[in-house]
């Protein structure tokens, strides 16, 4: 073992390796509720329900998957789940748009997981090829900072929405909760308490992080849980069979959803998705925000991890972009939205996690969970909101590093942080920033050959803008 994972030659030992892939698995179990409740948008009856137990087992068997093939192909210490953000940005573009429109829910489920395979694939190729790492490269630096912190206001903003932090207001479209309109109308237990829990989370997060303590969304979601019921003496459900249910739509609609003609039909027709151009739009969307995402996870926790190699690149990067592609090809024939690596792989590198067995012990931890769907079922939105808008606080450190001096930089990566948020769309931002950065590089004669690629982004984008309705 110590020869095949390189323990030794990489400083550390089998103790060190477990005690990290429990820190990593502890950092981010959040994803094992978190996920199924963005994809459902915490709708859990009727159909939302059967969608909710279909995405809880496909994302946990992914993980499982995904993180197992960075221990044991790529041996690296870092694991892979379900992305934040992109779980949101599923339910937006596949499953609201049937609720909106009267459709079958699961059949824009179904569909959605087609767009994923497709883009996952696409990924494979790219990956494969080393394509992946050029077109990397191809995009200009200040949208790449800016996408990953864009997402994460996204991400934030869908947290606050939640649990009604962020309240709607016919003149000035949000407000901030209302508490006193709450108390005043004696709906303080029902919708003031979860916005309260839920800030209280978020402080919970930082201050345990500012002590160093490991697994401090994990302890939040579990403390303000806790808090919950106890407050509103309410006395949680816990029914086993809850078990079998889950491994059956599992099976029913969720493993089976890509398979199916009508969900390849769904996906490339106008009804559900809005037409080709948008299905299009939507991979290059997601291989895009998978892309960048994957390729700052893993410069920032190797460079922690001390695996750079002498060219200032992850040892082995191929192969962990290889196996975060296969990851999202497995997630979307099992039923869930895109695999992604994850930055709190670097709680488990803090720990002195430096191999692939970390990984496995993550991967081992992320297994047992399948058997847990009634817990994770008890869980309100009050506690994992908090996971999703300290996952926002995250992401944004991103955009710190852009050149705020220069206009051709900072407003392209200003649009695409702000337009996420406020259009609901994470490939509004992305399209908008690289319109306004091809924009200004032809009108003030810094447009380069360099800038070609964005510049077919920027048009794909125009084209969707001016004949698709979103």
């Amino acid at each position: 073992m110590d020869k095949f994972f390189k323990i030794s030659e990489r400083g550390s030992n089998v103790k060190t390796e477990i005690i990290a892939g429990l820190t990593t698995f502890f950092a981010m179990a959040y994803i094992v509720i978190t996920n199924p409740n963005q994809i459902t948008s915490f709708n859990f009856d009727g159909d939302f329900g059967t969608i909710w137990n279909a995405v809880y087992v496909s994302s946990i068997v992914v993980a499982v998957i995904g993180t197992l093939l960075m221990g044991l192909y790529a041996k690296m210490p870092f694991a892979q789940a379900c992305g934040m953000g992109l779980n949101s940005f599923f339910f937006v573009s596949f499953i609201l748009p049937a609720m909106i429109s009267g459709s079958d829910v699961i059949a824009g489920y179904q569909a959605g997981l087609v767009i994923i395979l497709v883009s996952g694939l696409v990924f494979l190729l790219f990956s494969i090829t080393k394509l992946r790492s050029k077109v990397a490269r191809s995009l200009p630096d200040c949208l790449k900072k800016s996408i990953p912190a864009g997402i994460g206001l996204f991400i934030a903003f869908i947290g606050f929405q939640n649990v009604g932090i962020i309240q709607a207001n016919q003149y000035t479209l949000v407000q901030f909760h209302d508490f006193h309109g709450a108390i005043a109308a004696g709906t303080f237990m029902t919708t003031a308490l979860p916005a309260l829990l839920a800030l209280l989370g978020l402080i919970l997060i930082a201050i345990l992080e500012k002590l160093n303590v490991k697994g401090s969304v994990l302890i939040s979601i579990v403390g303000i849980t806790v808090v919950y019921y106890v407050v509103t003496g309410t006395a949680p459900s816990f029914d086993m069979s809850q078990v079998g249910q889950s491994f059956k739509d599992f099976a029913s609609i969720g493993v089976t959803g890509v398979f199916k003609a009508q969900s390849w039909k769904d996906a490339f027709n106008g009804e559900l998705i809005g037409g080709v151009l948008s299905a299009v739009m939507l991979i290059v969307t997601y291989c895009l925000v998978d892309m960048f995402d994957t390729i700052g996870t893993l410069y920032g926790t190797a460079s922690q991890a001390d695996l750079l190699d002498e060219n200032g690149d992850p040892v082995d990067v191929d192969k962990c972009m290889t196996c975060d592609s296969v990851a999202t090809v497995a997630g979307a024939a099992l039923g869930t939205s895109t695999c992604t690596t994850f930055v709190e792989s670097a709680a488990g590198v803090a720990a002195g996690g430096r191999t692939g067995l970390t990984s496995v012990v993550t991967a081992a931890c992320f297994a047992l969970c399948l058997f847990l769907t009634p817990l994770a079922k008890l869980v309100p939105a009050c506690a994992t909101a908090p996971a999703l808008i300290y996952v926002g606080v995250l992401m944004l450190k991103n955009f710190s590093k852009v050149d705020m001096h220069d206009a051709q930089s900072a407003v392209p990566a200003f649009l695409a942080l702000i337009m996420m948020p406020l259009t609901y769309s994470i490939s509004n931002g992305i399209g908008i920033g690289s319109i306004a950065y091809v924009i200004i590089g032809l009108c003030t004669g810094k447009y380069k050959k360099a800038d070609i690629p964005v510049t077919i982004i920027a048009i794909l984008f125009i084209l969707r803008f001016c004949l698709v309705t979103m």
